[in-house]
């Protein structure tokens, strides 16, 4: 007799790319797009991990495509990676550049969960460019996992982007970032409505040129335009646009009080 989940599950999915295969693939691309391992200064080697790398992404993409169709995809995306290793170069020196903590550009490579992030982004918006199923997904949530930083690979993201400590930032699928923008950590540029019928419309936000945007401001709905040059302080909720040159912020009350007059609390419970 079949085991129940056997014959629940029987011909019922199609195949799935390997998780933790696309994982090492991905970590081995990056080192190989900025020569990290010593080993890539020499130029017969670089050429020999290309080719791996090229075979590597070619069978991961045979699990949703045709072999002919991967192989395309394949030559596609290492034809782009020039272009896209340049818009990566421009990322980092804007990260070294702005953040004062950033003693070198190998300190930038090794140790920034941000700029990791983008770089994976931008390798998997190509295959994503290329209406690759699947693939570009798991590209993202291994990052996301390793990270905190969640950036759907269809977001359309300009030159010179900072992502800032990072941890808990959600970019979703639709929206659209100009050049030179800053987000810092726990921002999220989201939907307002959810409802799987509004899946083809735009439902993210617009953020233009030059925005700076600080820790945990939500920014909602895809109608929604941050203007050029604005300031969005940080815990802002935003589900309207903003005028260009706008300082966005929250007014909050702080209050300090000498604690000495408070009696201690004797046999405090919860």
């Amino acid at each position: 007799m079949e085991h129940p989940l056997y014959r629940k599950n029987k011909g019922n999915h199609e195949r799935i790319p390997d998780k933790a295969k696309t994982g090492i693939w991905i970590e081995k691309l990056f080192n190989w797009l900025f020569a990290i391992d010593v080993e890539l200064d020499n130029y017969t080697v670089f050429l020999e991990k290309e080719k791996e790398l090229q075979s590597e992404l070619t069978e991961i993409v045979k699990y949703v495509l045709t072999d002919k169709q991967a192989q395309i995809v394949t030559n596609t995306f290492f034809e782009s990676l020039e272009t896209v290793h340049d818009l990566l170069e421009a990322d980092l020196e804007t990260i070294f550049n702005f953040d004062p903590a950033a003693k070198s550009r190998n300190e930038v490579l090794a140790a920034y969960p941000g700029f990791f992030s983008i770089v994976v982004y931008r390798l998997a918006h190509l295959l994503w460019k290329s209406n690759v199923p699947v693939v570009p997904r798991l590209v993202s949530e291994y990052v996301h996992g390793k990270t905190g930083i969640d950036i759907h690979p269809g977001a359309k993201i300009g030159a010179r982007f900072f992502i800032d400590h990072g941890t808990g930032v959600v970019i979703g699928e639709t929206t659209v970032i100009g050049n030179d923008v800053k987000i810092y950590q726990g921002v999220t540029l989201g939907a307002l409505n959810v409802s799987k019928d509004k899946a083809e419309e735009k439902r993210h936000p617009t953020i233009g040129n030059n925005v700076i945007i600080y820790a945990n401001a939500t920014i909602l709905g895809g109608e929604t335009h941050i203007g050029d040059d604005a300031i969005i302080g940080g815990n802002v909720w935003i589900t309207q646009s903003v005028p260009k040159k706008s300082l966005v912020y929250h007014k909050s009350e702080i209050v300090i009080k000498n604690k000495a007059p408070f009696p201690e609390p004797i046999n405090f419970v919860i």
